[in-house]
């Protein structure tokens, strides 16, 4: 079985343990959030999805005792555009109680970043407190892609729907996606390559209303020069934010100057 596989069998299991709780009765009240999309949209530099990331399969602890709310918090004074709060417990050491923590504390949009495979999912990730949601494509045949990208909207959260290559590509678009992430990683393998985004952005199509944004393996400001200069709008940006040093630099240093793609 890949990494992938391993993944999905456990979050299978987790969503039977959902769906046991019970649906979801209440909803708190929370901040009004700016549009996604429309922040992408009207920046001038590449913008930051700034992420929450304690761990991964691949690089195992990244943060020994990260405080979710205290991260949050320096990346919104940085200027991320939006934050990112992985919610899986196995394998990235995180909770929705991490995303409700993080939603009672900053005003930027929320992206809840899970392998969401069951309306349920999107349910809680709403009732936490997000406002974004990804759905990635190579965890979902095409039904279920549809289903749970056209449940996320009526629930009136933004989609962030995550491909890895120019077929992927074309089943996002079946779907009508507008926000577009090239996750730089095989989730198969965990192997990285930022020419992923280069080969995804030849075929993407700059002309429509969709956007583009570059995930994972970027580091500094040489590697968010490369994924502008391919059309992406914004970079999805875990471990180096999560160990710097000086997260408004970091940060910062990722703000590049768009490049506009000319068809």
């Amino acid at each position: 079985m890949t990494i992938l596989d391993t993944i999905l069998q456990s979050k299978r299991l987790e969503v039977k343990r959902m769906l046991m709780d019970g649906p979801i009765l209440c909803e708190q009240t929370r901040h009004s959030r700016p549009s996604l999309f429309q922040t992408l949209t009207t920046a001038d530099a590449l913008q930051v999805i700034a992420e929450i990331k304690r761990a991964s399969p691949s690089k195992g602890l990244i943060v020994e005792g990260a405080n979710p709310v205290v991260q949050a918090e320096h990346y919104e004074l940085a200027g991320a555009a939006c934050i990112s709060v992985l919610t899986d417990g196995p394998f990235f050491k995180g909770s929705f109680d991490d995303l409700s923590r993080v939603a009672n504390h900053v005003k930027v949009p929320i992206l809840c970043k899970d392998f969401i495979i069951h309306e349920v999912q999107i349910d809680r990730a709403k009732q936490a407190g997000a406002s974004v949601v990804l759905l990635i494509a190579a965890a979902l045949d095409d039904v279920s892609l549809k289903r749970l990208h056209d449940y996320a909207a009526r629930q009136g959260l933004e989609v962030l729907v995550e491909v890895h290559d120019q077929n992927e590509l074309r089943r996002v678009l079946s779907i009508d996606a507008k926000l577009i992430g090239v996750n730089n990683r095989d989730l198969r393998t965990f192997k990285v390559d930022l020419a992923r985004t280069e080969e995804v952005a030849a075929h993407f199509p700059f002309h429509e209303d969709r956007l583009l944004i570059s995930e994972s393996g970027i580091t500094g400001e040489d590697d968010a020069i490369r994924v502008a200069s391919a059309g992406a709008s914004a970079v999805l940006v875990g471990e180096s934010l999560m160990r710097s040093q000086s997260v408004q630099e970091s940060l910062q240093s990722l703000q590049v100057k768009k490049v506009e793609i000319s068809i």
